[in-house]
């Protein structure tokens, strides 16, 4: 980081607070890469799915995610498509499931280790909009501008089950907020890289905030030659 010009704007926060939105607009907007970090600890937990690996088998998840190849395909729609070893995966990488094996994957140091090289390599010029838990923190904490976006629990658990719904998947609300929670407390709670803001970060509270408005609050940070 220290030796790489490009800026980086990282935007970190807890499931659902609409980060991976923002992010994937914000980079739209000033025409920068864009990193969406939780899409790679899901294609790993896809991957290894795959390969037939458990959770439990740490020195087997370090090794496929050093070796999983993934691709990020932008389309005109606001998800990008995406493929795991040549294979799209969009739908299963997006599912609860692939979420919750992702937050699992993250507790890991080994696969964590991993894949640090791999998320930074996405800091291309013009710049890079970094989309996760730990941007800010670890994978790039030496960004100029940090974001954290939050939202309440129950907030977060009525988009999810809004987004489900609308793409034909039936979920009660009540087991989204538990999920939310639970994955709240893991992520807050793991030895390794805990969810938290940065010390430096601007933190925004989506709770009552459309999405336009959380990236005018973000832009009106932001110097005026990014949007150039």
């Amino acid at each position: 980081m220290m030796n790489n010009p490009v800026p980086v704007i990282t935007i970190d926060g807890p499931a659902g607070a609409g980060k991976g939105t923002v992010s994937r607009r914000l980079a739209q907007v000033l025409n920068w890469a864009y990193l969406d970090s939780g899409a790679l600890y899901r294609a790993v937990g896809i991957a290894a799915a795959w390969e037939g690996i458990g959770l439990d088998e740490p020195r087997q998840l370090a090794e496929c995610a050093s070796r999983t190849n993934i691709k990020f395909i932008t389309q005109d729609t606001d998800e990008p498509k995406i493929y795991v070893n040549d294979k799209e995966a969009t739908a299963e990488i997006r599912s609860e499931l692939a979420g919750s094996m992702a937050s699992a994957l993250a507790a890991q140091p080994a696969v964590r280790t991993a894949l640090i090289a791999l998320q930074r390599s996405f800091q291309q010029a013009p710049g890079l909009v970094a989309d996760g838990r730990d941007m800010g923190t670890v994978i790039f904490p030496e960004a100029p501008y940090k974001f954290y976006l939050t939202a309440s629990p129950m907030e977060r658990a009525q988009r999810r089950h809004k987004q489900l719904m609308e793409k034909g998947v039936s979920v009660k609300l009540d087991s989204l907020l538990h999920e939310i929670v639970t994955r709240d407390e893991r992520d807050a709670n793991r030895a390794v890289a805990p969810l938290r803001p940065a010390d430096d970060a601007h933190i925004i509270d989506s709770t009552s905030l459309p999405i336009d408005s959380v990236i005018e609050r973000i832009l009106s940070v932001l110097p005026s030659h990014y949007r150039t």
